[in-house]
């Protein structure tokens, strides 16, 4: 894993991406932030050495590297999830590319079900903290002492610091934010009624089938975390319909432009 991320980070380098501030996972129908990006380096992830391709329809696979303000972000639009059939390993890869290009704070967004009676259908949700039921762990097989310590302390797996930041920024917007914890499974079905109120009770209070790998492995490094989420479909005992990927990509559509503009502000602020 160590050659392939040197080699990987030494391709990027030379096609001229250097020292970003912020890198920048987009989730599902999240992509409206690239907008606000000046673009200036754009790679399609199947001509990255080593990278893997997104096979899920509304990830456009594309390494974004330019400026938001002042600020210099790389932005994956397009991510990895361990249901495609990547190993959980190659699902992270680019967060231990990312860090290697400098980057020490990462943004991380997603779509999700969910489970707390107070949430309606495109809420926005800040990530506090997570749970994670993935079948595997990225941490898992011999410890790589260069990526980081072999037990990693998650007490503090979403930055208060960066969270602190955001309400400044929500505050000033005139956004209405909840927050909350994000519970991971494997995918790619949408949850069962009995799944959902077994998310609830075991704390959380929503779901989804991404993310947590990533903040895992950034934290592995060093990084700081932030995560918010869409909520693009309930799972409240009572209220639990049938959904589609196509609904979901359709409300995160309609909350992207919001996303995209607190983002915009928090990285330069």
């Amino acid at each position: 894993m160590w050659e392939k991320v040197q080699e990987t980070v030494n391709f990027l380098k030379e096609k001229g991406i250097k020292t970003p501030d912020f890198g920048i996972i987009l989730g599902t129908g999240l992509g409206n932030l690239v907008e606000k990006i000046t673009i200036e380096i754009a790679i399609p992830y199947d001509e990255i050495v080593n990278f893997p391709v997104s096979t899920v329809e509304g990830h456009s696979g594309e390494l974004i590297y330019g400026k938001i303000g002042n600020k210099k972000v790389i932005a994956m639009r397009g991510r990895f999830h361990y249901y495609e059939g990547w190993s959980i390993h190659e699902t992270v890869f680019p967060v231990r590319v990312m860090k290697y290009l400098g980057v020490e704070q990462l943004i991380v967004s997603n779509a999700s079900g969910g489970v707390n009676p107070a949430f309606e259908v495109g809420d926005i949700m800040v990530i506090t903290d997570h749970i994670n039921l993935m079948p595997e762990h990225p941490l898992n097989g011999a410890n790589e002492n260069r990526f980081g310590p072999r037990f990693v302390d998650m007490h503090e797996a979403y930055s208060k610091k960066m969270i602190s930041k955001m309400d400044v920024v929500a505050e000033k917007l005139d956004v209405p934010l909840h927050k909350g914890i994000y519970l991971a499974l494997q995918g790619p079905t949408f949850e069962t009624p009995a799944e959902y109120k077994m998310v609830k009770i075991l704390g959380a209070d929503a779901v989804g089938m991404s993310t947590v790998p990533e903040v895992i492995v950034a934290k592995h490094m060093g990084m700081e975390c932030f995560g918010v989420s869409v909520i693009t479909d309930l799972g409240v005992e009572g209220v639990v319909e049938s959904v589609s990927h196509e609904e979901v990509q359709e409300v995160a559509k309609k909350s992207e432009k919001i996303v995209g503009r607190l983002v915009e502000e928090f990285i330069k602020l």
